[in-house]
């Protein structure tokens, strides 16, 4: 796509929806996926009391310096994402809406925005532990740096690549509290580390021709739907072990966790048998999106006063 065909699009867009700020602000911090990554932190911060017999209350005020800086941090390595993808998002239908795309934030202040709101996540953590900040940093790192800026246009790895930055996030709410170096946050870790390939993969099926458009380098689109879907069905089975791993959290877990996994890995299968692709990808999105809110709920319920 041309300067002129650019700049035409961003007119078309501003006048078919002129949206306000909040709105475009939402969509800067990718307001779904901010609060999908924040969530594990909250998890690993509540795991660790829990396991610790410490009581929540009295951690109140460490828990508002580690949620309110790691969202900041999320959302700053968001916001940089929108900044530096702004050509590819002019492509692809389902962000043309971003506001580095219609032009009613200019990418200079986007930039800004995204460095400010880092620096200042990354301060507010400071006041936790140095364990939490690395933690976040590695993940902002991971995701800006090494996922944004270098292998996500190049190599189909960039999905194993940017799945560090998510996996981090159950150990920084750990190591807010004490050292992560504990069964239960690295388990948590290989949960979503290795969960995020399935996940994205059905995302690159159902968007499949926006990202060739985009030439963003998914494996959909570099080796084609049948290798995308034998890599998908050795990660789902990977995840099968990891619940015994949280023997900790009691027998209703693992088994809920173990039968939702059997549950995926059938849908997985499905997909060889299936003639429509894209519709075989929605199903695995949405199991994928249910499969890890379940064992994050389960997580906080089975550990509840009432229930531990």
């Amino acid at each position: 796509m041309g300067k002129e065909e650019r700049t035409s699009l961003r007119h078309r867009l501003i006048e078919q929806k002129k949206p306000s700020l909040i709105a475009d602000l939402k969509a800067l911090i990718k307001a779904k996926v901010l609060i999908a990554n924040t969530f594990p932190v909250f998890i690993g911060f509540w795991l660790v009391l829990h396991f610790s017999n410490a009581l929540f209350v009295d951690y109140l005020d460490l828990f508002l310096l580690t949620v309110f800086g790691s969202t900041l941090v999320i959302a700053g390595a968001l916001i940089i994402n929108n900044w530096y993808d702004a050509d590819i998002d002019s492509v692809m239908a389902r962000t043309q809406h971003r506001p580095t795309v219609t032009g009613t934030i200019s990418r200079k202040v986007v930039f800004m925005l995204g460095i400010a709101t880092s620096v200042v996540g990354f301060v507010l953590l400071f006041f936790t532990t140095v364990e939490a900040t690395i933690y976040a940093f590695i993940g902002w790192f991971t995701y800006v740096v090494l996922y944004t800026m270098w292998s996500k246009r190049r190599y189909t790895l960039n999905t194993v690549i940017g799945s560090v930055s998510g996996a981090v996030t159950p150990l920084i709410g750990w190591a807010a509290v004490e050292s992560a170096f504990h069964i239960v946050p690295i388990a948590l870790f290989l949960i979503i580390f290795i969960w995020q390939m399935p996940h994205t993969f059905a995302i690159a099926i159902k968007k499949y021709n926006e990202y060739k458009a985009a030439g963003v380098a998914m494996l959909p689109v570099v080796h084609g739907f049948e290798m995308t879907k034998r890599v998908t069905l050795v990660y789902i089975v990977c995840l099968l072990p990891l619940p015994f791993l949280l023997m900790s959290l009691g027998i209703t877990f693992v088994i809920v966790a173990a039968l939702l996994t059997i549950a995926w890995i059938f849908a997985s299968i499905y997909g060889f048998y299936t003639k429509d692709d894209f519709k075989w990808a929605h199903l695995m999105f949405l199991f994928s999106v249910n499969y890890l809110m379940i064992l994050f709920m389960l997580m906080f319920i089975v550990t509840l006063p009432l229930f531990s």
